[in-house]
Order: structure tokens, then C-alpha cells, then sequence
């Protein structure tokens, strides 16, 4: 630690938090329990008890704290007692002063900070959410983004879903496409299509307007699936430190994904229960809550054995892969192709066509392939719902191509 640090440490350690000194004791129990070093703690510990001592200064009731006094907080220009006096406090800083906010919150001695995320108040639209939680087995966040885009394209549809027409609707999209990309604009056309199909089952809109929307061109499936060769995929898979516990779990994972071809999402989610060591099979949750039991590799179930053994952290929660650094909470999709990514980057790999999960779905995709598998058992494997993008992958089979190649008109004597 800097001298800086360490002053500013000791001088924070002066200062008095108060009515609030027992939360202070019980947050900072709460922060090593979950594994967080002494240091680590410490710095948790400063925050907090600043934001206790300013409280006091400016008499501001604990039971009054909101989201708006810690960005009060966040700009005063600090005289506080027993801290060196500064102009400005920085985001990590205050953001460690709001995490014990938010611990009073979960003690319910204050009320809970709100949500900085855009939410939907459309009394329609969150019916609308509730539906596709209950009927259409999607994702919380596509649910999410759902009920916003809706929201958005609401000033120009009206509120009052009688009164929507064909030209409304496709007008609607006209306008969204002059300011959006092509890619963030079908998005939205499914989010409304959906919502279209909602309002005419509860029968508040004419049926049949989803067909109005108009279609964002695409060439689907039009480029090659993006993978790398089986060898460079066992590099990726070697580059892992397994004498680290941060490298057993990566190996674990990347095993998983280029083996069975799953996807992000599939790691983050996957529990402890999903495996039956009896019977060698894993059972995979997908999209739409389809579930399926694949084979569990050997090689991929040792590896997630040594780390069930060996490196993963003791928590509460069921999921099996955690993040290695307190808090132990489990990874999330984006972590997941972290991990790809990181370990392309040890293995030299720099040609890569893409760095996240889903290039070693590909890549298993395409070995299978290749080893004599026919498109169904690929797209058994990876879940697809429809046989045209399983056939995707056949591009890349040039030998197979090669047998069905016609000569190009003109080219052949007659």
C-alpha cells in the first residue's frame, strides 16, 4: 500500500460513524465472511465509516438515506473530522460507501437505493412482461428489453391499442429505422410483434397487425460459421494453469464448451444437480426452458470433479462455477467468454474470427462434422430448433461440397 493510502487510511480510521457504528461492525463481518482479504475490507470499512461521520456532520437521520444523499455525499467538498480535506471523492470510493447503503437496506434500516436502470410504467407493457414470463420462456433481460423497447415506440403507437392500424404500426418502425441501426431495429421488431401477438390474444388490438411490421433486410445465415481448428482448440484448453484455482476452473469450462458445444449461458446457469455421476449425463437448460441430458464427456467430467474438489470457492448458492475472488458469486455469460477470450490470447491465437463462448460452440459444431456426424445428431446436440441452422455448418465441409458441385453454366462443353 502507497503512504498516501496508508494515511488516508489511518486518518479515516478517526473518524466516528456514529448511530451507525453497529451496521459498520456487522457490514464488515458480512465482507469476511464472504471472503474478502483484510485489506479489501478495510477500504469497505473507511467508506462507511466517512459516510457515518458525514451524516452526522450534515444531522441527517439514518433512517432518511436515499439515493439522493449519497450523490450528495458524493460531491461534498470534504472538511469531515479526522479526514484530510479533499474536493473530490472518487467513483470506487463512493460506490464501496453505497454497497453498505445497500447493506442497511437488506437490515431494512433504510429504505432500498433506486434502481438506476430505465424501468417500464405502462401499466399495459408490464402485463405485457408478465406474460412472457409465464407463457414464453425467454430470459429475464430479453423480458426486460422487451417491456423498454415497447415503451419506446409507445409516443408514436398511442396508448390506446383499439386504435392501432396496419399504417400505424408500420409507420412506427419507418420513423425508429431513420435513427437506429439495422441490427438494433429487428430487435425491436420482435419485441413489438410480440407484444402485437399479447394485445390480440387479450383482444385489446385488431389480430393479424404483427404482419404489418415491416421485415429489417437480413441474409440469414449468408457468412461462414466462425471457428478455429481442432488443434488450436486443444491449445486454448492447455493454456490453462491448472496449478492455480482460477485455471482449473477455466479448463473446466472451456471443456465443457468445446466439447458439448454449449452456450454462455448454459455455464452460468448450470448446478450442481444438473450432473448424474451415475449415469454420465448433463442436463442443459436452453432457450425457451427446453432441457435436454447430454453425455458428460470424460474428459470434461474429471475436470469439473477437480474442480468441485479442489478449486471451487465454499458459498451458499448451488451454481458451479463462481467467480474466484470474493464475493463468490457465479459467473455470468459475459464472464464466460472472458474466459474464452483470455485463454485465446495465452494460446497465441490471433486469427481468431470472433473471442467469445459461442466460437467454440462453432468449433464443436464443425469437429463433429467433420469426424462423420450427420447434421441431426449436430443439431440434437446443440439444441437447434430448426434444421436450417444446423445445415449452416455444411458450408464448411468442402470435401462433401465437392461431391455435389456443379459446373458453372457455360463452363461445360455441350
Amino acid at each position: 500500500m502507497s503512504k498516501s493510502k496508508e494515511v488516508l487510511l489511518e486518518c479515516t480510521q478517526l473518524m466516528d460513524p456514529g448511530a451507525l457504528r453497529p451496521s459498520l461492525e456487522a457490514f464488515t463481518k458480512r465482507l469476511l465472511s464472504l471472503g474478502h482479504t483484510r485489506l479489501t475490507v478495510s477500504g469497505y470499512e473507511a467508506s462507511a465509516r466517512h459516510f457515518g461521520q458525514w451524516l452526522q456532520t450534515m444531522k441527517i437521520p439514518a433512517a432518511e438515506i436515499d439515493e439522493d444523499t449519497v450523490r450528495r455525499f458524493a460531491r461534498h467538498r470534504c472538511r469531515c473530522p479526522g479526514s484530510r480535506p479533499t474536493d473530490h471523492l472518487s467513483i470506487k470510493y463512493v460506490n464501496r460507501a453505497r454497497r453498505f447503503v445497500n447493506f442497511l437496506a437488506e437490515c431494512r434500516l433504510v429504505a432500498p437505493l433506486k434502481e438506476k436502470a430505465p424501468r417500464v410504467h405502462d401499466e399495459q407493457v408490464l402485463a405485457f412482461q408478465i406474460w412472457l414470463r409465464r407463457h414464453r420462456g425467454i430470459s429475464e433481460r430479453t423480458v426486460r428489453r422487451h417491456g423498454l423497447m415497447v415503451m419506446r415506440l409507445l409516443p408514436a403507437l398511442g396508448t390506446d391499442p383499439r386504435r392501432y392500424d396496419a399504417a400505424l404500426v408500420r409507420q412506427a418502425i419507418l420513423d425508429e429505422g431513420k435513427r437506429s441501426s439495422p441490427a438494433y431495429l429487428k430487435t425491436m421488431t420482435m419485441a413489438l410483434r410480440s407484444y402485437l401477438r399479447y394485445l390480440a390474444v387479450q383482444g385489446l388490438c385488431h389480430p393479424g397487425l404483427d404482419q404489418a411490421i415491416p421485415t429489417v433486410p437480413q441474409w440469414r445465415l449468408s457468412a461462414l460459421p466462425r471457428y478455429i481448428s481442432a488443434a488450436e482448440v486443444e491449445r486454448v484448453i492447455a493454456s490453462c494453469d491448472v496449478t492455480m484455482p482460477m485455471g482449473i476452473r477455466d479448463r473446466a469450462v472451456l471443456l465443457l464448451l468445446s466439447r458439448l458445444g454449449l452456450r454462455a449461458g448454459d455455464i452460468s446457469g448450470m448446478r450442481l444437480e444438473d450432473i448424474d455421476w451415475n449415469e454420465g449425463t448433463l442436463r442443459v437448460r436452453g432457450k425457451g426452458r427446453r432441457e435436454i441430458r447430454l453425455p458428460l464427456p470424460q474428459d470434461a467430467g474429471d475436470a469439473v470433479i477437480d474442480y468441485l474438489r479442489h478449486a471451487r470457492p465454499p458459498a451458499a448458492c448451488d451454481q458451479i462455477f463462481l467467480r474466484t475472488i470474493a464475493p463468490f458469486r457465479p459467473l455470468v455469460s459475459t464472464s464466460v467468454s472472458s474466459i474464452v477470450s483470455l485463454a485465446l490470447a495465452r494460446a497465441g491465437i490471433d486469427h481468431a474470427p470472433s473471442r467469445g463462448a459461442h466460437l467454440l460452440r462453432h468449433s464443436a459444431a464443425t469437429s463433429m462434422l467433420r469426424a462423420g456426424a450427420t447434421l441431426d445428431v449436430i443439431g440434437t446436440v446443440l439444441r437447434h430448433r430448426s434444421v436450417d441452422t444446423t445445415a449452416h455448418y455444411a458450408k464448411v465441409d468442402i470435401d462433401m461440397l465437392a461431391q455435389i458441385v456443379q459446373p458453372w453454366p457455360g463452363s461445360a462443353s455441350c
